[in-house]
């Protein structure tokens, strides 16, 4: 038994070499993040971009925190065979927080304040510009650039369709939320949401609320509620079959 759980650990920290580490700088500030590319990688080509945004629980600058929900995902032979990508995992700093969104304490349970605007965070910009750089110094297919998250992941997911006008196919938010007034902003985007109806850490009503004012501007969303799941629904939906066939068959119209 204690070789097992040994040897566990070491194949999984071994699987997770396969994404290269690196560092994006701009001037004083820097962002790791993590890539993975394609099996035969061929720069002639063009590839299809995953831009994933971790939660609160894997910040830092050790530049490995961030692959361990959901990094292993896009390692599995079949995905790597059937929708090769390059695949992106920043890592925001342990001081900063993807969405620029507010937290209060009301009644013992937290409540969380949207704003529309808003000036982004250090880190929302890192990630911003981190994006632009791998749009245009790799071989990327425009019409199909996806973004997910999880928690404050899937805040920011919301948050960077809406700071990147026309550039995000699909979106998969996992226990997120955002203000449902930006939705206008979004609806180019298609959106599979998830959440878990026991999450006590990030209401499901958020996903909901984003849900509901989706629907109302005629975006192409789905939701999915997992009756059982608390805070951790990310295990669901990484889960789930039609997943990444669903988000690679989502395409931008130019």
């Amino acid at each position: 038994m204690l070789l097992l759980v040994l040897v566990l650990p070491a194949l999984f920290a071994q699987d997770l070499t396969q994404y290269e580490k690196k560092y994006f700088v701009v001037g004083k500030d820097s962002l790791p993040y993590r890539m993975l590319l394609p099996v035969n990688y061929d720069a002639t080509k063009k590839y299809p971009l995953v831009y994933f945004l971790h939660g609160a629980g894997e910040r830092g600058n050790d530049n490995e925190k961030q692959l361990v929900h959901g990094g292993k995902l896009f390692l599995k032979e079949a995905i790597r065979r059937d929708y090769p990508a390059i695949v992106l995992f920043p890592q925001c700093p342990q001081n900063s927080f993807w969405s620029n969104v507010a937290f209060n304490l009301e009644d013992g349970k937290r409540q969380f304040d949207f704003p529309v605007g808003g000036t982004p965070t250090p880190a929302m910009v890192l990630a911003q510009e981190l994006l632009k750089e791998v749009l245009s110094g790799y071989p990327i297919e425009k019409k199909q650039v996806y973004i997910g998250g999880l928690s404050m992941g899937g805040m920011g997911t919301f948050e960077l369709v809406r700071r990147s006008p026309g550039v995000f196919a699909a979106a998969i938010p996992i226990c997120g939320g955002a203000n449902p007034a930006i939705a206008p902003g979004l609806k180019k985007t298609n959106w599979w949401i998830f959440h878990g109806a026991k999450d006590d850490v990030v209401p499901p009503a958020l996903s909901q609320q984003m849900y509901d004012a989706l629907t109302r501007v005629k975006a192409k969303a789905d939701l999915t509620i997992y009756p059982e799941a608390n805070h951790n629904s990310w295990d669901a939906a990484f889960a789930e079959p039609e997943l990444l066939p669903w988000l690679f068959a989502q395409k931008r119209k130019r």
